[in-house]
């Protein structure tokens, strides 16, 4: 991954972001060790508090728990939080963007279904 250090997006969200796209794929599983924050400042280039802090917003959202003098975990259920609220959050901001430009554009209802199906089944043109 390649972090966009000139963006709008705060490197710690970034790198939390990124550690939940890796549990989601499965290369970390429930009680794995994760990457400390030493690991991930080096593997970035970026400055160990700022690994910290995407690390310690994962403990907060109890995706992370950490064992003292061990590191920091996966969570039994991190996959289902993280899925959860990437739903809630990531995916109803999108089809509320959606949905708000297919009323600029006079989109029906209908119309904006088919176009998702199409885009499902592999049918949408570019």
């Amino acid at each position: 991954m390649i972090l966009n250090m000139d963006g709008t997006r705060p490197i710690y969200l970034q790198i939390s972001e990124w550690l939940e796209r890796e549990i989601l794929n499965g290369n970390f599983e429930s009680d794995q060790k994760i990457y400390s924050q030493y690991q991930l400042a080096e593997m970035f280039t970026i400055n160990p508090a700022t690994a910290a802090k995407g690390l310690t917003l994962l403990v907060e959202e109890n995706i992370l728990f950490k064992k003292r003098g061990l590191g920091m975990f996966v969570t039994s259920n991190a996959k289902e939080i993280i899925m959860n609220k990437r739903k809630n959050q990531t995916l109803k901001r999108l089809v509320l963007e959606i949905v708000t430009e297919a009323k600029r554009l006079n989109v029906s209802k209908e119309e904006l279904i088919q176009m998702i199906n199409d885009v499902n089944t592999g049918e949408a043109g570019e």
